[in-house]
């Protein structure tokens, strides 16, 4: 490369290196998913990966991803580098934790941050995340008391020292799990995924002839900051507010937004949410804010890369002690299942500034299903295991097109596949199937929810941790659309449903059924395109009966 060329940071030379830069960080995610054992990982995609300026910004992130990962994320590398100073870090240096309120919500994501250096100094960071199947307590479940109950929490130490793993952490992790070797593998597939990160990233500052990333990262987040305000200077200004009712644990649950629009920024704040749970469905700040923030940016600027720069014009508050605010010690192993609820909350505020824009409610928080064998197996020297498959509902029907079905929306967590789960654990899977008008009715359809249908398979009983959401509210439609078919969990032969919440024991013999919910439609039925209502009736998408609703029959 000729001297002039690398000196050249032009605007249209520093965007060829943002798009590089783009495909390092998702080279890093796919390793990550590739070298990883657990299915919630490889097959799923329940991770992050990102690249850091050497100030912690987030300057890219890997497309494949949660938001409940990335957007912790952001904040989590902070943490360790406030935790571990950068003149004490060496090269092959990889810090960690899975502290709820510092990485990302709950015990069972390990996240890590990785110290890129080039000419004997810091220039940059990597760090992903991922989840871990068991982490030992009780199990991942909602039964736990207090964060004790969870598992083990790992506060910010160094998981590998100048190329050399902590041999007694990790055994005190393989120690204190019931998958061990899934762990152990997951443990070194996210190390992968840093060195990965760290030496693609490295690799191209070399090609560009780069000492450092402080004029590109610059470049980088005030060209999205820039942009985010400018998207954001099209919403029209003033306070919207939203509550969501949900099925809750021990009682109902109330969420309440406040989304405050002015032009230098868009504020959330979560005043009048009912109070935490005994329970492990409540959520720390950080989590919910990820989903909030992630929320609005679907809409608000929605082309512009996810950094730090086009995430700083987003701020979420809210009172201390709320459920969607959950403080120490309390429990939140299932911080999923309210926090994935926070995009639906907030874009009920942001429909009343942007009614064409926002999509109706969808069945939001994922049908997660962690199974482990029953506490007996273990004494009679049965099968050990334990695994989460993770099943969708449908989405909110948008303002133009219909809601998807059995989609992950928000979390973008693929759903689990047959095969992989009963190749992994003894349970039979004997129906995986859409329902029929489960789809909210409206001019565009709800997507649909799934029936999922399973019993044990060697003749021994395993343990469901229940923790899912829209079995007694449904989701809503918007402009005239009809609500989604709610949830619901039942065995075959059970004379009554199962509630959405606790820990269910399933014998040898039960059928165990699992509904789904569906999204909310948009619009007026009776404006369905006739075509489009019949393509539906055809492939069974909707019955003669749900057709009467288009028609007004019913």
């Amino acid at each position: 490369m000729s001297s002039d060329l690398s000196h050249d940071l032009s605007p249209a030379r520093l965007q060829v290196m943002w798009n590089r830069l783009l495909a390092v960080v998702e080279e890093q995610g796919q390793t990550l998913i590739r070298a990883a054992f657990s299915p919630i990982v490889r097959e799923c995609g329940d991770i992050s990966a990102g690249i850091f300026d050497a100030d912690g910004r987030m300057l890219a992130q890997a497309v494949t991803g949660t938001p409940g990962h990335i957007n912790t994320m952001a904040e989590a590398v902070q943490h360790l580098r406030r935790a571990f100073p950068v003149q004490t870090m060496k090269p092959g240096d990889i810090y960690m934790t899975n502290d709820p309120w510092l990485a990302s919500g709950h015990l069972n994501d390990f996240l890590l941050m990785m110290p890129a250096f080039k000419d004997g100094k810091v220039v940059g960071f990597t760090s992903c995340t991922s989840h871990l199947v068991d982490l030992g307590g009780l199990g991942m479940g909602p039964e736990g008391s207090d964060i004790y109950d969870e598992g083990l929490l790992i506060p910010p130490c160094k998981l590998v020292e100048q190329g050399t793993p902590n041999a007694l952490l990790l055994d005190v992790i393989r120690a204190n799990s019931r998958e061990p070797v899934a762990n152990d593998g997951d443990i070194y597939a996210l190390i992968a995924c840093c060195e990965a990160g760290v030496a693609r990233l490295l690799s191209m500052m070399e090609e560009f002839s780069l000492d450092d990333l402080e004029t590109l990262g610059s470049y980088i987040i005030d060209t999205s900051r820039r942009g985010t305000l400018e998207a954001i200077a099209d919403v029209p200004e003033g306070v919207y507010k939203n509550v969501l009712k949900m099925d809750g644990y021990e009682n109902e649950l109330e969420l309440h937004a406040t989304l405050t629009v002015r032009k230098d920024g868009m504020h959330v704040d979560f005043s009048g949410t009912s109070g935490c749970s005994r329970k492990g469905i409540n959520v720390p700040l950080n989590y919910a804010t990820a989903y909030t923030v992630f929320a609005l940016r679907c809409i608000v600027g929605a082309d512009i890369p996810n950094n730090a720069g086009s995430l700083e014009p987003f701020t979420v508050d809210g009172p201390k002690g709320c459920i969607l605010n959950a403080q120490r010690p309390v429990p939140v192993a299932m911080r999923h299942t309210l926090g994935q609820v926070t995009p639906d909350l907030v874009l009920g505020c942001l429909h009343q500034a942007l009614p064409d824009a926002v999509p109706a409610e969808g069945a939001s928080c994922m049908f997660d299903l962690p199974m482990r064998h029953a506490p007996e197996v273990a004494r009679d020297g049965g099968r050990e295991f334990a695994v989460e498959p993770v099943h969708n509902g449908g989405t909110g029907a948008r303002p133009h097109a219909d809601g998807l079905s059995a989609t992950a929306y928000p979390s973008g967590v693929f759903g689990s596949q047959v095969e992989i789960t009963e190749s992994v654990a003894p349970v039979t899977i004997w129906r995986r199937e859409l329902r029929p008008d489960s789809g909210g009715a409206g001019k565009y359809r709800g997507g649909l929810g799934q029936r999922i249908e399973m019993t044990s398979s060697n003749g021994a009983p395993f343990i469901v941790f229940l923790s899912v959401e829209r079995l007694k509210y449904p989701a809503l439609g918007r402009m005239g659309g009809k609500p989604g078919a709610p949830g619901r969990i039942r065995f075959r032969d059970g004379a009554k449903d199962i509630p959405g919440k606790g820990e269910l024991r399933v014998e040898h013999g039960d059928y165990l059924i699992f509904d789904t919910p569906g999204g909310g439609g948009f619009g007026d039925p009776a404006e369905r395109d006739p075509d489009a209502l019949a393509l539906d009736i055809k492939r069974g998408l909707v019955s003669a009966q749900g057709a009467r609703i288009y028609r007004g029959d019913a």
